[in-house]
């Protein structure tokens, strides 16, 4: 794990210098206003955000980064399902030729 502490001139550029990175597996948000630590959870391309705290969740969150950090899909909870399951439809028809016909 790598922490830079960078000073910035707004909330837009703090932003773009953390999406201006070949890496996205998560990324925090430290601030008081709920608002603010929303609209930068959205715009931050990172599989993980968390505000005010730092953790990966528990088993039924989807794990996994964006860009280089993104090979290999989502794990944990139902989106690493598709990874794991191929899936198939099959139709039978069940009907018997003598049910079809009608008195």
């Amino acid at each position: 794990p790598v922490l830079s502490v960078l000073t910035v001139d707004s909330f837009d550029e703090a932003i773009a210098l953390a999406n201006d990175t070949e890496y996205g597996l998560a990324a925090s948000i430290f601030t008081g206003n709920v608002k603010r630590a929303i609209r930068g959870a959205r715009a931050l391309r990172a599989g993980t955000v968390t505000v005010n705290s730092f953790g990966e969740g528990d088993i039924s969150t989807p794990f996994g980064g964006f860009r280089q950090s993104g090979f290999g899909g989502r794990d944990n909870g139902i989106h690493a399902h598709d990874q794991y399951t191929q899936v198939k439809t099959i139709w039978v028809d069940l009907a018997d030729d003598a049910d079809e016909a009608v008195d």
